[in-house]
């Protein structure tokens, strides 16, 4: 069926996105980028299928070709269909990835109590969800691939975790220099990787031609209906490992459009993924006992070391590739408001995208370690690793339906189609869960805590606008203040930030009261992000004039945008909306605000109020988060009691 056009004109798409000309540096990008985390699962996924499948014990032809079977139709109806060819019709102006589709639906602005808050909530559970991805993934793709060195060598066994920990700290250690600066090698490398894995595969079916019966889904569902509920549930769950990064696809979808990801896929990824699988299932019908490491016994013993360092440097692009898609997340989810603002570094400022969080970094890289530390080997981490993928999808296939539904779709249709896919999620999930107690804990609890932050945040920012519109003065008030008693009137201009639309700033009020004091030319300013990821130049900016020389400053940016004040206002003047003289010679005016819970008013709990405090005590100073230079900067202190 064709899809209704998006409320999105082409000049709003961003550069880099669907418009970007399909070519041969494009495509290395996606596969470097998007497929790093699902080209890295070869490594563990088939291994832990098979044991689920035969107990411990050594696998039947039965369970092996179940298992491959089983694999290759979960890479095609998740994979393939559900994200390729429809999760990926659900793009925010060109933009993926679950807060962009929360932005799509509007949720940020639900009331209390209502169905769309809870959506919201929903939501940002599955934003969350991938922290704990982002945790889990470094750790089980670097652990699996220096794990090969006990192919050859048992007794170097006790190398791995320190190797894996000297690794991952390095790999964090350089996120401050950006992603560009290993980005350089990420497309050619793993497109290496997916010919290497695809001559292996080869190399494997031609000793068991037999194999590709997996081709059969019938496979799958007769081993599975005849192993039981219990093995079937396990091999399930295994088995999800292989289509996990898959979720990359959606959130990747800006930096490279639909386009190139869906031909880098159906081209080269699916193809040399299928082949290999069928290559290890090979293997384990050959030699049984292949079934403790499959994929390096699947290599000749001459090229295992030489596999271990290809490997070693897949997992790092996998890890890299999550890292990144964390910290665009959280630029976002900063944008429309559901964490506070944090100190963000442009690695690359003439490339969209390339950015560093130093707090979410070394929060990410200890969980990481952590989860190493913890778990110790990629056959312990198989238990934590996928309860939180398969929740997420679940979740994206809910929010795709109702983007559906929002674009005009029928309820029929819908239900048709999301609902097959949201069962075979709710199939995957119920699988996963019963890796709860084995480790899948670890990215729940991860997830939990983050979500809690994001709607503590949330709830924390509407209470603290409610107590400042009963300090807000209305403007008629004001200047009706500045009438009785004129101000003494300072040289330049003052720029007064405000999280309002109408009323004067606390800045201003106290400055005024303090001081009696104002300054010839006065910008009230207002920075808003909007539901779209980008708002162009000559959008940016609403002038209105509250008198000669009081104006009011209305700047708009995308949640995937930087709010510039200083950009911002030169956008109004070039657009001939402000006299150039109220931005000379001009000092920002920003509010510090101690927040004070308070027991007694209606919000949140007590602990949960201190808990916002911290949280917005720590956060980013509101000069430097709207890129105001320091020397132009004066905070004014304000006592809040929410």
């Amino acid at each position: 069926m064709s899809q209704p056009a998006a409320p999105a004109s082409d000049a709003d798409l961003p550069a880099s996105g669907p418009g970007r000309r399909l070519g041969a540096g494009l495509l290395l990008g996606t596969l470097g980028v998007v497929y790093g985390d699902i080209g890295t699962s070869p490594l563990y996924a088939l291994k832990e299928a098979v044991r689920a499948a035969s107990q411990g014990a050594e696998p039947s032809a039965a369970a092996v070709t179940g298992a491959v079977s089983l694999i290759l139709w979960a890479l095609i109806l998740v994979v393939s269909l559900k994200y390729a060819v429809l999760i990926l019709r659900a793009d925010n102006r060109g933009e993926g990835g679950i807060v962009a589709m929360l932005a799509l639906l509007g949720a940020r602005h639900a009331r209390a109590g209502s169905w769309q808050a809870l959506l919201l909530v929903v939501g940002l559970v599955g934003a969350a969800l991938l922290y704990g991805d982002g945790a889990i993934t470094p750790a089980i793709s670097v652990l699996s691939a220096i794990e090969g060195l006990k192919v050859d060598a048992p007794g170097l066994d006790r190398f791995v975790v320190p190797l894996a920990l000297v690794i991952l700290v390095g790999l964090f250690l350089v996120q401050r220099r950006g992603a560009a600066f290993i980005g350089r090698i990420f497309g050619p490398v793993m497109l290496l990787w997916f010919l290497v894995l695809a001559a292996m595969g080869l190399g494997g079916i031609v000793q068991a031609p037999q194999i590709l019966s997996a081709v059969n889904p019938l496979r799958a569902v007769e081993f599975t209906a005849h192993a039981g509920l219990h093995v079937g549930f396990a091999m399930l769950g295994a088995a999800f490992l292989a289509v996990t990064g898959g979720e990359a696809m959606y959130a990747d979808l800006g930096h490279f459009g639909a386009r190139a990801i869906r031909v880098a896929w159906f081209a080269l990824v699916l193809p040399a993924l299928a082949i290999h699988y069928f290559g290890q299932g090979a293997i384990l019908l050959v030699d049984p006992s292949a079934a403790e490491n499959p994929f390096y016994r699947l290599a000749p013993a001459f090229a295992h070391y030489p596999l271990i360092a290809l490997a070693t440097l897949a997992a790092v692009i996998a890890s890299q590739a999550v890292i990144s898609g964390v910290f665009s997340l959280t630029q976002q989810a900063i944008q429309l408001g559901f964490l506070p603002p944090l100190h963000i570094v442009h690695t690359a400022p003439d490339e969209r995208g390339q950015i560093y969080v130093p707090t979410v970094n070394w929060l990410l890289a200890a969980a990481t370690l952590s989860a190493v530390l913890i778990f110790r080997s990629s056959d312990a981490l198989a238990g934590a690793y996928g309860i939180a993928v398969s929740l997420l999808m679940a979740i994206t296939t809910l929010l795709a339906g109702l983007v559906a539904r929002k674009w005009g779709y029928g309820l029929i249709p819908v239900l048709a189609v999301n609902g097959f896919f949201l069962l075979i999620d709710l199939i995957f999930l119920s699988a996963n869960s019963v890796k709860l107690f084995e480790g899948g804990w670890f990215p729940l609890l991860l997830a939990g805590a983050v979500a809690f932050l994001m709607l503590t945040w949330r709830k924390g920012n509407a209470c603290l606008e409610e107590a400042r519109i009963a300090l807000r003065q209305p403007e008629a008030r004001f200047l009706e203040g500045l009438r009785d008693t004129p101000p003494t009137t300072l040289p330049g201009s003052a720029a007064f930030l405000s999280s309002a639309l109408e009323g004067i700033p606390l800045p201003m009020m106290r400055f005024v009261e303090r001081l009696g004091a104002l300054h010839a030319r006065v910008l009230i300013v207002t920075a808003l992000f909007e539901e779209t990821p980008t708002v162009p130049p000559d959008k940016r900016a609403r002038v209105t004039e509250i008198t000669p020389d009081i104006r009011r400053v209305v700047l708009r940016y995308g949640f995937m945008q930087s709010a510039s004040i200083p950009e911002g206002l030169a956008c109004a003047v070039q657009a001939g909306l402000l006299p150039a003289a109220f931005t000379e010679d001009l000092t920002v005016f920003v509010g510090h605000e101690t927040i004070i819970p308070v027991s007694d008013r209606r919000g949140m709990s007590d602990w949960r109020e201190a808990v916002f405090a911290v949280m917005q005590n720590n956060a980013e100073r509101t000069g430097a988060h709207f890129c105001v230079p320091t020397r132009q900067v004066i905070e004014i202190g304000t006592e809040i009691e929410i």
